[in-house]
């Protein structure tokens, strides 16, 4: 199996909103991934080599739609509370700003507005040595 060194946009294609149809094509989630998908291979996040997927649940279903960026060495961001119709433009524009940036952490005043509110979480890569790792409470257990 390989590793994917490139950061990675995972979308979640289950996402339901309250009025949508019993398919997973009727979804939220399933036209939010569509809509990106369609405009992605032009996008600068594909040009900086970001890998875009589709993962059946991201088990966020309060807070549809879901959408996850991720890299090797890099914090990874949860972002929740998108819209379908309107919001995939501002994902594509953060994923190219997650792609160049050294550790995954993008300030909330420089993300696209729709995504300044509606995270979820920043989940720190095993490696992450920056001021948010407190060393107080990190132990390093060997068997």
């Amino acid at each position: 199996m390989q590793v994917n060194v490139h950061p990675t946009l995972s979308v979640c294609t289950r996402c339901k909103e309250k009025d949508d149809g019993p398919s997973d094509i009727d979804r939220a989630g399933y036209r939010l991934t569509t809509l990106i998908h369609s405009k992605f291979v032009d996008s600068e996040a594909a040009k900086l080599g970001v890998t875009l997927r589709g993962i059946r649940c991201m088990s966020q279903c309060k807070r549809p739609c879901v959408i996850a960026l991720s890299g090797l060495s890099k914090y990874t961001l949860l972002f929740g509370d998108l819209v379908a119709s309107a919001h995939a433009n501002d994902i594509l524009h953060l994923t190219a700003q997650y792609a160049n940036s050294s550790d995954g952490l993008i300030r909330r005043s420089d993300r696209p507005k729709p995504l300044r509110k509606g995270i979820l979480g920043r989940v720190p890569p095993i490696k992450a040595d920056n001021e948010l790792v407190d060393p107080n409470f990190t132990l390093f257990l060997n068997p």
